[in-house]
């Protein structure tokens, strides 16, 4: 089963805003909110993405990283999300059973993984790098802000084109003793 874009591709301007202290509140409004409805069946609930960078211009979109036990049973968890307003977005069986939901107003992302999938360890390795190395957080800004520039046919071709840099940083991030 391939990747499902759920209403299909969007082409959205990509605009990056200097970091707003707000950000971090906003991001504990919608893990209280997750709580609330997941329980402990949220696992682990993480504050990624650019917005999580203190300092680090980004695109005003949360994002967060939600671990459950299974990421492909979606009874789990789907109605539950969906009943306090977010909206399944991607659906990806074949990437590390990801699933993405948004909200309507489309400035939060919530990722879902499976406990023990390496992308959760990898997300929190870049966020962490970024966080704690200011020419990696000088450089992924340059190159999103460059990035932006240009006129994407969706926001995954923007955030495909940043693969390489944001590869480059995850390898020079120490392997452990991360957050």
């Amino acid at each position: 089963m391939k990747a499902e874009l759920i209403g299909g591709v969007e082409k959205r301007e990509i605009i990056i805003a200097q970091y707003d202290p707000a950000w971090p509140a906003k991001f504990e409004r919608h893990a209280s909110t997750i709580v609330r409805v997941l329980g402990s069946s949220a696992l682990q609930i993480e504050h990624i993405g650019s917005t999580s960078v203190p300092g680090l211009a980004a695109k005003p979109i949360i994002d967060i990283l939600v671990v459950l036990k299974d990421s492909a049973d979606e009874s789990t968890y789907l109605p539950q999300l969906e009943a306090a307003g977010y909206i399944l977005r991607v659906r990806e069986p074949d990437w590390n059973q990801h699933r993405m939901f948004r909200t309507p107003q489309k400035d939060v992302h919530i990722h879902v993984y499976s406990a023990g999938c390496a992308e959760i360890k990898r997300n929190l390795r870049f966020r962490d790098r970024l966080r704690a190395n200011g020419e990696d957080r000088r450089l992924y800004e340059e190159t999103k802000r460059a990035l932006a520039r240009v006129d994407w046919s969706d926001t995954q071709a923007y955030a495909d084109a940043k693969t390489d840099v944001i590869e480059r940083i995850i390898s020079s991030a120490p392997t452990s003793g991360s957050r």
